[in-house]
């Protein structure tokens, strides 16, 4: 699956589209050319691995206590460190991230992930190496 965003629900965009239109095309080339046998070298490549998903601070009845802060919203894959502003309250109390690690969040304050009680998803970067592939030909 190939999942192209962010983009709210009900609209259709013409950069997202293409995005989606280039990658669909890369992954048809790949599979063309590993079926004509051709070999692809080892590689390594970043990606980021979900950790958890974060709700919103929340009160004793469950209801939303607090706002995604100002300068998270909009950064998406960007590097979230210990101290940095998460939320704020309503009275206007910043709620900083208190973590060991530097995290890279993503989903940030989609309307569709309310419902699920998800503010945003901690990522963390990791690399991954893959080897040498070539279709076997017997």
């Amino acid at each position: 699956g190939v999942e192209v965003g962010p983009q709210p629900q009900g609209v259709a965009r013409a950069d997202v589209l293409d995005k989606m239109r280039k990658i669909v095309k890369h992954g048809l080339d790949f599979v063309q050319l590993f079926n004509e046998g051709k070999e692809f070298p080892p590689c390594t490549i970043e990606v980021f691995k979900i950790m958890e998903k974060v709700d919103y601070p929340r009160n004793k009845n469950g209801e939303i206590i607090a706002i995604v802060h100002p300068k998270l919203q909009d950064q998406d894959w960007q590097p979230l460190k210990n101290g940095d502003p998460l939320f704020l309250t309503l009275d206007g109390e910043v709620i900083p991230y208190q973590g060991d690690c530097t995290v890279y969040p993503t989903f940030i304050n989609e309307a569709a992930y309310y419902e699920k009680k998800q503010a945003f998803v901690k990522t963390e970067k990791i690399k991954l190496t893959a080897k040498q592939i070539r279709l076997s030909v017997s």
